[in-house]
């Protein structure tokens, strides 16, 4: 069955992608033809599959694109790999308006001398699960709760829970915020100029030691005076440590508060530890971030952390389709569980009572943690399979895309979409699970003294670029994890870590604190929809321009998986495309564009404000 050409003529583009796949679903036979056809297709990526085929490996045999034979072969032998460059036709007008041909001979030189726009020089940091590893790097494991014990999973997943802060600690949290918010550290340190570096940097942090200083006397005139009588930072060395310290755990456990000066934060500290400065200033603002484990352990009391008792005075209390008796009686069990374990483990002089409350309050904040950033990614999941069928396709909710046509840059039929967005679903899922991992690692990569950033303009101003080996190696067993789970891998498996499009660890982290961010909003409006729609005025609404209430969450289901999963997002697929950080910018290029979408009306009603947690968008 075709379409005759006066259908071709006339019909949308976007209508004639859907009509293919349906009469596809049809001719099964067709179908089986087009799959074999694709599988031997010489044009395309032999990496990612869905980017057309730039470069020819003589030594591997095999064809890339410039991303993935950039991230393949820029260390070990590879990187001398011999290549053909091959001749892609461009098309271009003469001044009668006649379309021209021309095309590029076969190029073969060697790796090192090629010049491939930006992708000859490898980017530091950048990693993929081919990426052979030092024997002396420490591995990453990456725990999930199923493969042991509870007690044994809590043990290792408490070296990466912070403690949450006490009363005391609160207030010097603010006295911190107040003085980074007055602070101009990043516009006078990172900038190009004559002047010296570290002398900037000295006079800034002495600043900001000042600007402390002056706060802890305003608001405690006693204690301000015993601290800084002599005006010797170097003696307050410790108070300065902690109070930074507090900082950087507080915004573990919030990562949505100190979205403006966290980046001050952390570049000061990072610069604190540069011998030069360190030598000025005689301290550095270092100190490693309290978590359950360390805490516990200085106490010799990790035992806790094994007794049964802990899965009760930790657990979550969900409030839905419950009693108000039943959660009283809920919350009642889990005070006793926890006054129990305090009274079981309390020891006189070492550890108090109030100190392993602290200790429980954390790992709930973690089950907490869990909740509002893993579970959305893993109901959108649940979505994608009650609504969406790889092989049943249906006329008007088909996933497919096609490169150039509604902002997409790549070309996906609908059981290749489907799988493509569960697998990039599942991706999203794992790292919001190991979210505190990464924040640690990424912490230590940041304020490691074994390597020195550098100053580059990305096309985003000057930024700081340092590699972040910890982190890369975590993303390798995270994507591992992910390959396993998926079964079969669709598109890049390229991670951008200490490069133009991430420079560093910190953009890294900040990327993936979107997902929550974007999803949730996304998965509130699903879920509301059904109570919005009671309404008769709302619900005659939808039907006269949905159909039904069922279409309604199709249409914008659809809508999503297919459009925030197009690769689209930057103009080139270093920045966007299928790459592990790419799907992820396609996403946000999605949430950009919901102004204009057709049910935008819906979105308000239930109550929806905006994507980054705060009213616009």
């Amino acid at each position: 069955m075709k379409l005759e050409l006066g259908q071709i003529l006339v019909a949308d583009p976007e209508v004639l992608v859907q009509q293919e796949e349906y009469l596809s679903a049809e001719n099964p036979e067709n179908d089986n033809e087009q799959d074999e056809e694709m599988t031997v297709d010489n044009k395309l990526c032999i990496e990612c599959g869905d980017q057309p085929a730039e470069l020819y490996c003589m030594a591997c045999d095999e064809q890339f694109c410039n991303v993935c034979f950039g991230y393949l072969h820029r260390t070990g032998k590879r990187k001398d790999h011999a290549i053909k460059k091959f001749a892609h036709e461009t098309a271009a007008t003469n001044e009668n308006g006649e379309a021209q041909s021309s095309s590029d001979a076969l190029d073969s030189r060697s790796v090192n001398n090629m010049d491939i726009d930006e992708q000859s020089e490898p980017a530091s940091g950048t990693m993929t699960p081919n990426t052979t590893l030092s024997m002396s790097a420490e591995p990453i494991i990456i725990v999930s709760q199923g493969s042991a014990s509870f007690g044994s999973w809590l043990m290792q997943r408490t070296k990466y829970i912070p403690i949450r802060l006490t009363r005391g600690e609160r207030k010097l949290l603010r006295l911190l915020e107040a003085a980074l918010n007055v602070s101009e550290y990043t516009d006078k340190v990172d900038v190009l100029a004559y002047s010296s570096k570290a002398k900037r940097i000295i006079g800034q942090l002495q600043e900001i030691c000042s600007i402390l200083a002056g706060l802890v006397v305003a608001t405690d005139m006693k204690l301000g005076q015993e601290m800084f009588e002599d005006k010797d930072f170097a003696r307050n060395a410790k108070w300065f440590k902690k109070i930074f310290e507090i900082g950087r755990r507080y915004k573990i456990m919030n990562p949505e508060k100190m979205r403006d000066s966290f980046g001050k934060l952390m570049y000061m500290v990072m610069d604190s530890r540069l011998p030069e400065i360190q030598q000025v200033m005689e301290f550095d603002l270092y100190m490693p971030i309290l978590t359950v484990h360390s805490f516990l352990e200085s106490r010799d009391c990790l035992a806790l952390l094994e007794d049964n008792l802990v899965v009760q005075a930790t657990a979550e209390i969900y409030p839905d389709h419950k009693k108000r008796s039943q959660i009283q009686a809920e919350i009642k069990q889990k005070e006793q569980a926890i006054e129990t374990v305090a009274r079981r483990y309390y020891k006189s002089g070492i550890i108090s009572q109030d100190e392993i409350r602290q200790c429980l309050y954390s790992i709930g904040d973690n089950h907490s943690y869990l909740r509002s950033n893993k579970n959305p990614v893993e109901k959108m999941q649940k979505y994608l399979q009650q609504y969406f069928h790889p092989e049943n396709i249906e006329f008007e909710y088909t996933l497919a895309i096609s490169s150039g046509r509604a902002g997409a840059r790549l070309s996906h039929n609908h059981e290749k979409q489907y799988y493509y967005v569960n697998q990039s679903l599942t991706l999203w899922s794992i790292i919001m699970n190991d979210m505190f991992m990464l924040w640690s690692l990424a912490d230590q990569d940041l304020l490691s003294t074994n390597g020195r950033y550098r100053l580059l303009d990305n096309g985003q101003g000057l930024n700081r670029v340092q590699s972040s080996p910890t982190v890369s190696r975590a993303m390798q067993g995270v994507i591992s994890t992910a390959q396993k789970r998926a079964k079969s891998w669709i598109g890049s498996s390229a991670v951008h870590l200490g490069d133009r499009s991430v420079p560093n660890a910190w953009f890294f982290l900040d990327k993936y604190l979107q997902v929550p961010q974007i999803l949730n909003p996304l998965e509130s409006v699903i879920s509301n929809i059904d109570v919005v729609a009671r309404d008769p005025f709302v619900y005659d609404w939808i039907r006269s321009q949905f159909g039904s209430v069922e279409d309604l969450k199709k249409t914008i289901l659809c809508d999503f998986f297919k459009h925030a999963f197009d690769g689209s997002g930057a103009d080139n697929f270093q920045e966007a495309g299928s790459c592990i950080d790419g799907r992820l910018t396609s996403a946000w290029n999605w949430t950009n564009s919901i102004s204009k979408k057709p049910y935008l009306k819906i979105f308000l009603l239930c109550g929806f404000t905006g994507f980054n947690g705060t009213d616009g968008f």
